[in-house]
């Protein structure tokens, strides 16, 4: 059975059965008598069939690192909101933060007839832009600015320079917690806007507290030990994300000390949590969900217009600081 048998024993055009199953718009009339015929019938439509008659499934490919980190979903809610006027379904793969994941999800998306791929928070590795530079889809890639790549993010940098400034203004002996700098962008960016804005201030980065976490409010929370425990003056702690900043407040207000009026706490991200925790937290608002929306956009264009897949976009989004109780 073709779309068309089912358009003639539904009474509606060829069109609106398409329309049917692309989820396009349609009365409810006639969407109603098309489902009953397909009801009656099982009819499924030929998807290898579409594929070779546009030259696209409608199938788009998204690698994450991690399914439960709160930035990752609201960039995949940006996304998703860009694809769907134009009819096209997501399939999510999970890397759990072994890289080479990445490398095998990007060759088996490409063989399995995806129109596109949006690569999230990556750390380059040759293998990896080897992989990328040979793919035969377009591929985007968000939170991180590799060059000779298409990228939206974010401008880490300056706002943790602006946030840092904002610390320092207040506090005399500050210390960071920043992450594994093989994170180009939340690792090495987020610590070189620190570090700017202590030399602009007089003070010699080196010569500050430091420690690196992960990106959860445990690895937060053992850092925060590890400073108050050294250091029981500091009065400042700037941290690379609102995890590990959620982590350190616990572990300051254990040792006794009280947020803001003995340490200033920050963080990156202006998570849900910032917002219910006592205080709340001073954080840097990040657009992710424009950042999804952007990449989508761009990969829609490279994906309707071959001869733009060629063109390298890198888009930089901009940051606010949000300034709350815990400073």
């Amino acid at each position: 059975m073709t779309i068309k048998e089912v358009a003639e024993m539904a009474g509606v055009s060829t069109a609106a059965v398409s329309r049917y199953f692309n989820g396009g718009s349609l009365s409810e009339e006639k969407r109603k008598k098309i489902k009953k015929t397909i009801d009656k019938t099982q009819f499924t439509p030929n998807a290898l069939a579409q594929t070779m008659r546009t030259g696209k499934s409608g199938h788009i490919g998204v690698i994450i690192p991690d399914i439960k980190s709160h930035s990752m979903s609201r960039v995949l809610t940006g996304l998703v909101s860009s694809l769907e006027n134009d009819n096209y379904y997501v399939f999510i793969g999970c890397t759990y933060g072994e890289k080479e994941k990445e490398v095998q999800f990007i060759e088996t998306m490409q063989r399995g007839s995806l129109d596109g791929i949006v690569l999230m928070g990556t750390v380059m590795t040759p293998h990896l832009k080897e992989t990328i530079n040979d793919c035969k889809i377009p591929v985007v890639i968000t939170g991180q600015n590799f060059k000779g790549l298409t990228c939206v993010y974010h401008d880490d940098e300056n706002a943790m320079h602006d946030m840092a400034e904002l610390v320092l203004k207040k506090r005399k002996k500050v210390a960071f917690i920043g992450v594994n700098e093989a994170d180009t962008a939340t690792g090495k960016s987020r610590r070189k806007g620190v570090e700017k804005a202590f030399t602009n201030n007089g003070l010699d980065f080196s010569k500050a507290p430091c420690e690196t976490a992960s990106f959860t409010a445990e690895s937060g929370y053992e850092a925060g030990k590890r400073l108050v425990a050294a250091h029981p003056d500091i009065d400042g702690v700037i941290c690379a994300s609102d995890h590990i900043a959620h982590g350190v407040m616990r572990a300051f207000k254990e040792a006794g000390k009280k947020i803001p009026e003995d340490v200033s706490v920050t963080g990156v991200g202006d998570s849900w949590a910032d917002m219910i925790s006592e205080p709340q937290l001073t954080t840097v608002g990040l657009y992710y969900e424009d950042c999804g929306k952007i990449a989508g956009n761009l990969l829609l264009e490279m994906i309707n217009d071959p001869d733009r897949s060629g063109r390298i976009n890198q888009i930089k989004l901009g940051y606010t600081i949000i300034e709350r109780g815990s400073i």
